[in-house]
């Protein structure tokens, strides 16, 4: 039987071996619950998932004349128009200082890429209660008291939004070192060759990224621009985490994940309009990934 089991005409046995759990655990924990919250969208569903009510588009219809909810569409385009070029930036830059680095290189990998272990959940109560805690003895505000700057209120709602540098900065540290991680993957896969033959020329500094490492990374930039995009349609635990207990969340601080769970799970349990929302989130996530995809070309053969 093991003979059996080792042979190539048995190949697929193998595959199903270590591809079917995962592949079972795909199902049951991602399709499945996708497939009912499409079902239970059409349905009204308060404090109940076995809905008997059928209500149609309402749930649909309610969702989309919820300001609340259009609220939450536009905290995520402005969270999305500073995060990922952002990201994109800062991570693109330090793959090419670390590629350069001809001296302990594999410990800045290590370095960079260490907070994407971090969980956010951990990240975000870090950021809170240690760093831009609004008290005097928080780590930022105690090197502005040595400045003899007054305690700045970073968590306040109201105004200067600080809540915001506060959640960028923790969504940068724990994102940047991936994105890094396949800038760099892709930068090993360009020919030496071409930077020698840039050398002969005398082509140096910007010419050299402008003409030769720039269009090389083209594909794997377009990738992570649409990996970072749906990063960013995703955002929950920093903005939960972070703003939570602080008198509620303030005009444009709560991404549209947030304004579900307070929609699903909250006082109402409202699970049809809950899963109406997750529906079209999941359609705007899907066509705006199939848009960037075709505007980038991203796996066409140019």
């Amino acid at each position: 039987m093991l003979a059996r089991l080792r042979g190539r005409q048995d190949v697929n046995v193998w595959f199903w071996v270590f591809v079917g759990p995962f592949f079972a655990g795909l199902v049951l924990f991602i399709y499945v619950p996708i497939g009912w919250s499409v079902y239970l969208s059409f349905f009204e569903a308060y404090n109940t998932v076995t809905p008997t009510e059928f209500v149609g588009l309402a749930n649909y219809r309610d969702m989309l004349t919820d300001q609340a909810f259009r609220d939450s569409l536009l905290t995520f385009v402005v969270f999305a128009a500073f995060i990922v070029p952002t990201t994109f930036a800062l991570s693109l830059l330090t793959a090419l200082l670390v590629a350069r680095t001809r001296v302990m290189q594999a410990f800045f990998r290590s370095v960079f890429f260490l907070p994407v272990a971090c969980s956010y959940v951990v990240a975000a109560l870090v950021w809170k209660m240690s760093i831009f805690s609004g008290m005097s003895s928080g780590a930022v505000n105690a090197l502005l008291g040595l400045a003899g700057v007054s305690p700045v209120p970073w968590l306040s709602i109201t105004d200067p939004p600080w809540y915001w540098l506060v959640i960028v900065s923790a969504r940068l540290w724990l994102q940047v070192g991936f994105y890094m991680i396949l800038f760099l993957a892709a930068l090993q896969r360009v020919p030496a060759t071409l930077y020698e033959a840039a050398a002969i020329d005398g082509a140096e500094g910007w010419q050299v990224f402008r003409h030769i490492t720039w269009p090389q990374l083209l594909p794997a930039s377009t990738a992570v621009l649409l990996l970072l995009l749906i990063n960013a349609f995703q955002a929950f635990d920093e903005f939960y985490n972070i703003l939570a207990g602080f008198g509620g969340y303030p005009p444009y601080a709560r991404p549209p994940l947030v304004y579900l769970y307070y929609t699903a799970l909250g006082s109402g349990q409202n699970f049809g309009d809950g899963s109406a929302g997750a529906v079209i989130l999941t359609v705007l996530i899907a066509a705006v990934a199939l848009a960037q995809t075709r505007l980038l070309r991203l796996g066409g053969r140019d």
